[in-house]
């Protein structure tokens, strides 16, 4: 009995990871898909604005970046914290969004930009301060959550 009960979880475990779509909601993969795609093109028409800029430090990505940690920031805090709990707003707005509207990986590549070019400097300057703005932001994005009622 004891191997039965060891092997029907892992075959759910395999289920959900094998891709096959079976135990997932349907919904809820679709609101991370409206959301990314809502974030995405909203990151390439700011990305665009920034084509054929001299080398330097990466305003629009590090911008984007800051203002997509607010926004996580505040979404997941309103929508767990003021809101009634929703199965699709999270998945929405935080996975969605805000996953595909930040940019870690353009993010690295600009840093490895920087090192090829032996900007040491500006490549630590510019990866300490995501980080720092980052967490900063999500840290006022969430008490400014807490202090509102009424924006979202």
């Amino acid at each position: 009995m004891k191997d039965r009960e060891r092997v029907a979880p892992q075959r759910a475990a395999d289920t959900m990871l094998s891709g096959s779509g079976q135990g997932r909601d349907r919904r809820e993969l679709a609101a991370i898909f409206a959301g990314g795609a809502v974030g995405a093109l909203l990151r390439v028409a700011l990305l665009q604005t920034q084509a054929g800029a001299a080398p330097g430090w990466p305003w629009v990505t590090f911008a984007e970046n800051i203002l997509g940690t607010f926004l996580l920031g505040y979404f997941a805090t309103r929508l767990q914290e003021r809101l009634p709990l929703s199965a699709y707003r999270r998945p929405l707005l935080g996975t969605g969004f805000c996953g595909a509207f930040t940019t870690f990986s353009t993010m690295q590549l600009e840093l490895v930009k920087m090192l090829d070019a032996h900007r040491y400097g500006l490549a630590l300057a510019y990866a300490c301060s995501s980080i720092i703005a980052g967490y900063s932001s999500v840290h006022l994005a969430t008490a400014f959550a807490r202090r509102t009622r009424t924006v979202l």
